[in-house]
């Protein structure tokens, strides 16, 4: 009788932890997933303006060189990459843009690229909200337009996406290890 009272004793304590196990992992994996400030490639933003107050905003997240060949290795050429970490890199403007020659209209986006040691192309996908890879396909294509490539005078550590803004241009730049890779983008007349 005794054995019976404490195995159903153990069986209510399990019962009970149990659920309150259940609730701590996902606490725990909830607050991870809302603090993206503390992974090891943290969420970034970059934004251009224009005289009319219309925007481009790309987001992304950053990763780091961390000693690592980057182009050619951990990313490799001819090959389709999200251009960052994580989350897809989202690119989303409030106006109707020409990129690298092509029209883009107002809207959200998902940007990749194709790096090679020359030359690379950037893909504006008109699928969004994946995270990360895999790339959904050239059926999911708005617009592939190359991008001209320069080298840095020394590493970038943090990969890093930029604008410069000149008159009707905004210049938007991707920095890392020692490779830019640029494409000129204007309001569409």
């Amino acid at each position: 009788m005794f054995h019976d009272k404490e195995k159903y004793m153990q069986k209510r304590v399990a019962c009970h932890l149990a659920p309150l196990l259940g609730i701590a992992l996902y606490a725990h994996f909830a607050m991870a997933q809302q603090d993206k400030s503390k992974r090891p490639s943290p969420p970034a933003s970059a934004s251009c303006k224009f005289a009319d107050g219309k925007t481009i905003t790309v987001d992304y997240s950053s990763p780091r060189m961390k000693g690592r060949k980057i182009f050619g290795e951990l990313v490799p050429y001819g090959k389709v990459w999200r251009a960052g970490a994580n989350e897809a890199t989202t690119f989303v403007t409030n106006r109707d843009l020409t990129v690298g020659g092509k029209a883009v209209p107002a809207g959200s986006y998902t940007m990749f690229t194709i790096p090679n040691e020359n030359k690379w192309t950037l893909i504006i996908s008109k699928k969004t909200g994946e995270w990360g890879e895999p790339y959904p396909g050239e059926a999911d294509d708005f617009a592939r337009v190359d991008m001209e490539v320069s080298k840095l005078l020394s590493p970038v550590e943090n990969f890093a996406i930029a604008f410069d803004q000149a008159g009707g241009t905004c210049t938007m730049h991707l920095d890392w290890e020692t490779t830019r890779a640029s494409i000129a983008i204007t309001e569409k007349k």
